[in-house]
């Protein structure tokens, strides 16, 4: 089966080609760096031909507000129109945990829209909404790093390692559209400064962390239901301690 898949040189596309790809099938990766750029339609036409599946993992370069709702709307109308034209039978579109809950911010508004316009398509689809990364902790860190000391919230996260997303991606893409929304994380939920600590003190970083319940997330206010699964979630095998020990 030729799967094509969207951003495919990236943390999670290469993981996926990769997977796809071992289970047998045809996958091509699709990007700025193979020609293919959703946001000018150059190069979608004859990458689709054939495609029975297309699996969306690209993100926007930039998170500005207006950017990122351009990438998102921009890019999803090319897309989907692209696999209408060439017969496309599955679109598989990774999406976020959390995503209805967090509309204070652009990016998530963003990603809301892209998922309407997936629902509105009328192509049989599949949305993955994931848990945060773990290899979004670094960046999760520098955000609440005010000089020598880190301050994020006591709130709940429940991160999944990145090859862990590919693996659930892989079982969606390669299974029956559900109409609906699949929803993955992480085995563990602590708090956010917590998690960020255990990763500070792996790396060997004996900076201060503070669990503040008024510190905000990339400027939103969380609770420990904000960025976690709920009942019935797919959930990886990685731990962090493991993530961390391989890294």
């Amino acid at each position: 089966m030729k799967i094509v898949v969207i951003g495919g040189t990236g943390l999670i596309g290469s993981k996926l080609i990769a997977l796809l790809q071992q289970r047998g099938h045809e996958a091509v990766a699709a990007s700025p760096n193979t020609g293919v750029n959703t946001l000018t339609g150059e190069g979608l036409a004859a990458a689709l031909a054939g495609a029975q599946v297309v699996v969306d993992v690209a993100n926007s370069p930039s998170f500005e507000d207006a950017a990122v709702m351009d990438f998102f709307q921009t890019s999803g109308r090319n897309l989907l129109a692209a696999e209408a034209a060439a017969g496309v039978k599955h679109h598989v579109a990774l999406s976020v945990v959390g995503t209805e809950r967090l509309q204070g911010s652009g990016y998530f508004r963003a990603k809301l829209v892209q998922e309407q316009l997936i629902e509105a398509s009328g192509i049989p689809y599949t949305i993955v909404r994931a848990t945060q990364f773990m290899e979004f902790l670094p960046a999760i860190v520098q955000s609440g790093t005010e000089g020598a000391t880190v301050r994020l919230p006591a709130a709940h996260v429940q991160p999944i390692a990145a090859q862990d997303v590919a693996a659930a991606m892989a079982d969606s893409t390669l299974g029956a559209p559900v109409n609906g929304m699949v929803e993955i994380g992480g085995p563990e939920r602590a708090g956010m400064a917590a998690m960020a600590e255990r990763y500070l003190r792996a790396s060997g970083n004996p900076i201060t962390v503070v669990a503040d319940a008024k510190a905000a997330y990339f400027g939103m206010r969380i609770d420990d239901g904000s960025l976690t699964t709920a009942a019935g979630a797919w959930l990886g095998a990685t731990t962090l301690d493991g993530w961390l020990a391989a890294r």
